[in-house]
């Protein structure tokens, strides 16, 4: 039989099943969904069988797509350690990553992406700059940091921005509310409430510069640290929240309080990796962006990645 499997193949077999549909598993590729389909028809078409079941969800594999599947469990790590070592050949293997962030939630993501990456990449020193910064990037400029989480890129800093995921922010009421019957909350709905928040400025929380400031609502105002005591506030009627979904998500199921989407187009936060341009092109700052998406992609609920 003429051999027409390659390593593309077996990567989009581990995502589907990974991510359990094709639509989920395109994103991870960075595929159009039309793309991965025509992908797998042509791989089925040359093995004269199916590799999955389409009707299931989530996708379960065939006994074909499954032999595959081990293959791509044994292939794709050898493939992906050879392309290090011959990065570390290429650019050397040493070198710093101390990561900044501007995000209290960021930290919940943050540390199991670290723990994938040390490993790979043990020459390289990595740590996170302790505490919140309103400025991570500006770290970068005094030589405090390597790279910068940040909401949003900025074109007048010369630094390379690399997209993470995008997520949805929905507003957070007790359970007992009378906001809770109401299908969305809309700005005026915080006009007369408390907004529990971060302490971060105000031009940084994505409900007040995307939704409240232009509807010209200027909500009483408390801050907390910590995520569950924002909740325990929220769920004692000391005000409401916005936060994102995949933060509050075990809360949400125990229903200690309940969620709400922020508008009828709903409300979205993005996440980028600042890194300077002379950087950006390193194996190991290239790798860590990449584990950082995989490992989000699959732990956090209703991403997207961008």
């Amino acid at each position: 039989m003429n051999n027409q499997l390659e390593v593309r193949h077996l990567r989009t077999i581990a995502a589907l099943y990974e991510a359990g549909g094709v639509a989920k598993a395109a994103e991870r590729l960075n595929l159009t969904q039309s793309a991965l389909s025509h992908q797998l028809k042509q791989l089925e078409d040359h093995f004269g069988l199916s590799l999955f079941e389409r009707k299931s969800q989530p996708i379960k594999l065939s006994p074909a797509g499954q032999r595959l599947h081990t293959l791509a469990l044994a292939v794709l790590p050898q493939v992906a350690d050879a392309c290090r070592d011959i990065a570390r050949i290429r650019d050397g293997a040493a070198g710093s990553l101390r990561v900044a962030v501007e995000c209290h939630t960021c930290f919940d993501w943050l540390m199991p992406a670290m723990d994938e990456f040390r490993p790979r990449w043990p020459e390289v020193e990595l740590d996170i700059v302790s505490g919140f910064h309103a400025d991570p990037v500006g770290l970068i400029h005094h030589d405090e940091a390597d790279v910068a989480i940040v909401s949003e890129p900025d074109n007048g800093e010369p630094m390379h921005y690399f997209p993470l995921f995008r997520y949805e922010i929905v507003g957070l009421v007790a359970n007992d509310h009378a906001l809770a019957a109401k299908a969305q909350l809309d700005a005026q709905d915080f006009a007369d409430e408390t907004l529990i928040s971060y302490p971060i400025p105000d031009d940084m929380l994505d409900v007040i510069r995307q939704v409240l400031k232009p509807a010209g609502i200027q909500p009483k105002r408390r801050s907390s640290e910590l995520t569950i005591a924002i909740l325990q506030l929220v769920a004692s009627r000391r005000g409401v929240a916005a936060l994102p979904a995949w933060a509050v998500a075990p809360y949400l199921e125990r229903r200690y309080v309940t969620a709400l989407p922020i508008t009828a187009k709903r409300l979205y936060g993005e996440l980028y990796a600042a890194v300077p341009k002379a950087r950006a092109g390193l194996a190991y700052v290239e790798d860590f962006v990449d584990t950082v998406r995989a490992t989000c992609a699959a732990s956090l609920p209703g991403i997207t990645l961008l």
